[in-house]
């Protein structure tokens, strides 16, 4: 697909192959087209100017330049059909390639109006898997998001008190997941990020990622949060997760915590450039099955180390390569991946760490620099 002649139409603060596209968020739809390796972005004249500085592989076409299309249409999606097809007629173009996602009801007037549309395979742009250098930087901005939300987040439990219930009280008013959730997102923000549903797991009382808000944090109870912000100025995403203990941990907790930094350590040191992603996965499962946390499953419940250990991040948060036990992919140098192995017991709850590494030959590295400390 590298040669063909594709278009987007959306806009890049949602689609993430946009914002690849035109390189910087824009809130309203616009219509992206590459031509014979020539880039043009259709937008509202309003976002003209801004493209002009932050896209300069792009040719920008203000709407204003199409205005009596428009006019003719009353500016609905047959205008900006009108103004691809006028686009397409001046290079001669009448086959293009659109991503799977594409408008169906836009799809239908442009066929109408004589063009051939092909839907593309997955991923769009297939360079997106290997990450630029100006992209590793984006994405450990947002890393350093998830730190500034994390450790906003550990002062708060650090300072809450311990009342006679172990219930976790900060300036006078229980602590719950909630507020909790509060204190990171605020954080996070006035670093320049957003993070939607950051996950705060209380023990065995907060066994999901969308458990109770309004449960109070207690003492002496593994509580683990999970930080996955995106950055508002580029797009990107990082993440980070940490397991703590406001006072002592339970030596099974401490056992759990320590074997999950075994296997994270072990998982590393398979993730290098031209290792199958699966000998990651397997390396972090092969500790926790020596130090006998076995996984296993029973009435649609799991125990023990129940999920892929990671996965490819950048302008999704979830991306290739997968960081599994059935993935057929291959780490190569440009890969940002996330290293999250856990262990989850229901009667204790989950202990998991999570970090972002660089693969980059034998030698990966990780974006995060937080500490990994259990007892707080």
């Amino acid at each position: 697909m590298n040669r063909d002649n594709l278009l987007i139409v959306g806009d890049s603060e949602r689609d993430p192959d946009m914002l690849y596209a035109v390189g910087m968020p824009v809130p309203e739809s616009m219509a992206y087209l590459r031509l014979g390796g020539r880039h043009l972005i259709a937008v509202d004249d309003l976002r003209a100017a801004n493209l002009r500085r932050h896209a300069r592989h792009c040719r920008i076409l203000p709407l204003s330049r199409f205005n009596k299309g428009l006019a003719k249409s009353g500016g609905s999606l047959s205008g900006m059909a009108g103004i691809i097809r006028e686009i397409l007629r001046k290079h001669r173009i009448k086959k293009i390639v659109v991503p799977y996602n594409f408008p169906h009801g836009l799809a239908r007037q442009l066929r109408r109006m004589g063009l051939k549309l092909k839907a593309g395979t997955e991923p769009f742009f297939p360079s997106r898997e290997f990450k630029t250098a100006d992209e590793v930087k984006k994405i450990n901005a947002a890393v350093m998001m998830a730190e500034v939300g994390l450790a906003e987040g550990l002062l708060a439990l650090k300072g809450a008190r311990v009342d006679k219930s172990r219930r976790l009280i900060y300036r006078h008013t229980p602590l719950t997941v909630e507020r909790l959730r509060a204190i990171m997102q605020t954080a996070i923000m006035q670093a320049g990020g957003v993070v939607c549903h950051p996950v705060v797991m209380a023990g065995r009382r907060g066994g999901s990622p969308n458990s109770n808000g309004q449960l109070t944090l207690k003492a002496n109870e593994p509580i683990l949060i999970d930080l996955f912000p995106r950055s508002i100025k580029t797009g990107y995403f990082g993440e980070l997760a940490r397991t703590v203990v406001k006072g002592r941990a339970g030596e099974e907790v401490r056992r759990m915590f320590n074997t999950v930094i075994a296997a994270e350590a072990a998982a590393v040191e398979k993730a290098t450039a031209g290792t199958p992603a699966t000998a990651a996965h397997q390396a972090a499962a092969g500790v926790f099955a020596k130090e006998g946390f076995k996984t296993l499953r029973r009435n649609g419940q799991c125990r023990g180390f129940c999920r892929q250990l990671g996965h490819g991040i950048g302008l999704e948060l979830h991306e290739l390569p997968n960081i599994g036990p059935d993935s057929a992919d291959i780490l190569c140098d440009g890969h940002v991946i996330t290293i999250e192995p856990g262990l989850v017991y229901p009667e204790i709850g989950e202990v998991r760490v999570a970090d972002v590494l660089l693969i980059n030959g034998s030698r990966p590295k990780n974006l995060a620099r937080f500490e990994k400390t259990l007892e707080i």
